[in-house]
């Protein structure tokens, strides 16, 4: 791999029940010489717990939450956790924020999914405030903004999951990184761009790294790993919500692919990839053989990425994910 392992990271998805699993995989990672290990929160497990967890079984791979929600936690419990988990990590981890999507803020957590990019952008400008030492920025009269009582002796890089534009300008002004997911390898340019929108009105002087998540669809044949890409489309189209299908099919132009992969899989059996949406899955997760493996990593460093998290399949054997994992760190 042209990049060795130096920029590449993994992490696992909410799909991953597992978390005793995650934890080995965290720790094959950090062996594996990985630069980073993160864990998404959804409706399985809290994703806190879990990077503490991970914390505790590591002492050199990064940790961040890739991502937790901001619907999830008021910016004080979200600063407050990071304090901590940069304190029982010494300083390996990083928080990263996303605005999830309305099957699980209105489904899990009972509240109504509106005006995102608002939403981020208030959480991250009271999260950052605080774990710098500064108060709670309170939008009404009366109380008394407080700070952090145990702000982290070393600064917590933030990372925003963005996709819609309005959000990945978000990214290139308030964040350090930005991750996005399912994000075409062919439009990097388009979100870097962005990000530089951002960036321009943006009062830090340091420019935003752009990470992308990749979904790993690597496999001891090109028929496996294409049955992996399968699964990943099918389930991001079919059990995220609408973000990803008008995404995919709107801005990056493959509505062709998502139709013929909807059509070809009824959730039953193995996930089939038709022809007709093989570019996409080439475009947007890492599908290769695992001695292909080296060289898709590198084309997504081709492509403009400064780092890359390669995320974990769901629904797949440990004993294969730590294949995967091997494979991608050769």
């Amino acid at each position: 791999m042209e990049s060795g392992t130096a920029r590449v990271g993994a992490g696992v998805t909410p799909f991953q029940v597992d978390a005793d699993a995650t934890i080995r995989l965290a720790v094959l990672a950090e062996e594996l010489g990985l630069v980073r290990f993160g864990s998404a929160e959804g409706w399985t497990h809290d994703a806190v717990v879990l990077l503490t967890q991970i914390a505790g079984a590591t002492s050199r791979i990064g940790i961040g939450s890739s991502v937790l929600p901001v619907w999830s936690r008021t910016p004080a419990a979200i600063a407050m956790a990071a304090a901590g988990l940069q304190r029982v990590s010494g300083g390996r981890f990083a928080l990263g924020l996303g605005a999830s999507s309305p099957p699980l803020v209105e489904g899990l957590h009972g509240l109504t999914w509106s005006a995102p990019a608002e939403r981020m952008r208030a959480t991250v400008v009271a999260v950052r405030a605080l774990l710098e030492g500064g108060r709670t920025p309170l939008e009404r009269e009366g109380p008394r903004p407080l700070k952090l009582g145990a702000p982290p002796e070393q600064p917590v890089p933030i990372m925003l999951a963005a996709l819609a534009p309005a959000s990945v300008r978000l990214a290139g002004e308030l964040a350090d990184e930005w991750v996005p997911f399912l994000w075409a390898r062919s439009r990097m340019d388009d979100g870097r761009a962005l990000v530089t929108e951002g960036e321009a009105v943006a009062e830090r002087a340091a420019p935003t790294i752009v990470a992308p998540s990749v979904p790993l669809a690597i496999g001891e044949s090109e028929e496996a790993a294409r049955t992996i890409a399968a699964g990943w489309l099918y389930a991001y189209l079919t059990r995220m919500g609408p973000l990803y299908p008008s995404m995919l099919r709107d801005r990056f132009g493959y509505a062709g692919g998502v139709d013929a992969l909807l059509e070809a899989n009824d959730g039953r059996g193995l996930p089939r990839l038709p022809g007709a949406a093989e570019e996409l899955a080439r475009d947007v997760t890492l599908m290769a053989t695992y001695d292909e493996a080296g060289e898709g990593i590198s084309a997504w460093f081709e492509a403009g990425a400064d780092s890359v998290d390669l995320v974990l399949p769901p629904g797949v054997p440990e004993p294969q994910l730590r294949e995967m994992l091997e494979a991608a760190a050769r």
